[in-house]
C-alpha cells in the first residue's frame, strides 16, 4: 500500500466514524468498498470487521453505560445467531468457481458469486441512503426478534446492518443518548460473532499485507469517534447520505462486473 492508498484509507476511515456516530449509515458501509479495491472481496470484508469491532468498543467505552439490557437481549441474541449464518454463507459463497472473466485492457475482470451477491447488497443498501422516506424508515417494536435476526444476518453476509438495525431500535423509546449506546453494544456482539467465521480467510494474507491497514483505520477511525461525540450532535446528514448512496451505487456496478 502507497503512501496515497494509505492516506485514502485513513481519510475514509476518520470520515466514517465521525460521520457514523450519529447517523443511520456505518463505517463498514464507507470503509468496506475502499478495502476492496486493495483485498478480495471477503478479506475486504474481514478486515472492515476488526476495523468495525475496534471501533465500536472504543464507543462502548464512551457511551456504553447508556445501553438498554432488555433491548441487548431482545434484538442483540438473535443478530449473532443470524450473523454466524451469514458469515457461513459468505465463506460458502466465495468457494464457487468464477462465473465469467473479461478483459479491460490489461485488468482480467472476474466475476464471482460472492462479488454479485455483496454488489447486491450494496445496491439495495444505498436505497436508503438515496430515498427520503427511507432515510428515517421505523418498524414497530414488536418485530424487534425478526430485526434482529435480519440485521444479523446482512451483517455476516456483507457488513451491512446498520441501517436495519437503527430502523428497529428508533422505535424503542429511547432518547438519543440510550439509542447510540445500545445499538454500540449490539453492532459489538454482532461483529464479535461473524469476526470469528472471517478469520480463517484474513489469516490467509502475510502480516505486513494485512495488519498495517487494519492499524491505520483503527486509529482514523477512533480519532473519527471522538471528534464525533463532541462536535457531531446537531449536524445534517443528508448531502452525505446522497453521496453515500451514489457511491455505493457505482462500487456496486464495478464489483459486479468484476472490475474490483
Amino acid at each position: 500500500m502507497n503512501p496515497f492508498e494509505a492516506l485514502l484509507l485513513c481519510l475514509v476511515a476518520f470520515g466514517g466514524s465521525l460521520l457514523t456516530f450519529f447517523s443511520g449509515f456505518g463505517l463498514g458501509t464507507l470503509l468496506m468498498p475502499v478495502l476492496a479495491v486493495f483485498f478480495p472481496i471477503e478479506i475486504a470484508i474481514g478486515m472492515t470487521a476488526i476495523v468495525h469491532l475496534s471501533n465500536n468498543l472504543f464507543k462502548l467505552a464512551l457511551v456504553g453505560t447508556k445501553a438498554k439490557s432488555d433491548i441487548i437481549l431482545r434484538f442483540g441474541i438473535p443478530s449473532v445467531l443470524a450473523a454466524l449464518i451469514g458469515a457461513f454463507l459468505l465463506n460458502f459463497l466465495t468457494e464457487i468457481a468464477p462465473l465469467h472473466t473479461w478483459q479491460w485492457g490489461s485488468h482480467t475482470c472476474t466475476i464471482t458469486p460472492v462479488k454479485l451477491v455483496v454488489a447486491i447488497l450494496l445496491a439495495f443498501f444505498s436505497v436508503f441512503e438515496l430515498v427520503p422516506r427511507l432515510r428515517h424508515w421505523q418498524v414497530d417494536q414488536r418485530y424487534m426478534i425478526h430485526g434482529g435476526l435480519l440485521s444479523g444476518f446482512f451483517g455476516g453476509l456483507s457488513g451491512h446492518q446498520g441501517a436495519l438495525r437503527s430502523a428497529f431500535l428508533m422505535r424503542a423509546g429511547m432518547d438519543k443518548e440510550t439509542f447510540i449506546g445500545t445499538g454500540v453494544a449490539i453492532a459489538c456482539m454482532t461483529d464479535l460473532a461473524r469476526m470469528s467465521i472471517y478469520l480463517g480467510h484474513w489469516t490467509q494474507l502475510p502480516p505486513e499485507t494485512s495488519i498495517t491497514p487494519i492499524i491505520l483505520a483503527i486509529l482514523s477511525a477512533f480519532a473519527g469517534a471522538l471528534i464525533g461525540r463532541r462536535f457531531l450532535r446537531k449536524m445534517g446528514m443528508k448531502t452525505v447520505q446522497n453521496v453515500v448512496g451514489i457511491a455505493l451505487l457505482l462500487f456496486s456496478g464495478l464489483l459486479a462486473a468484476g472490475i474490483v
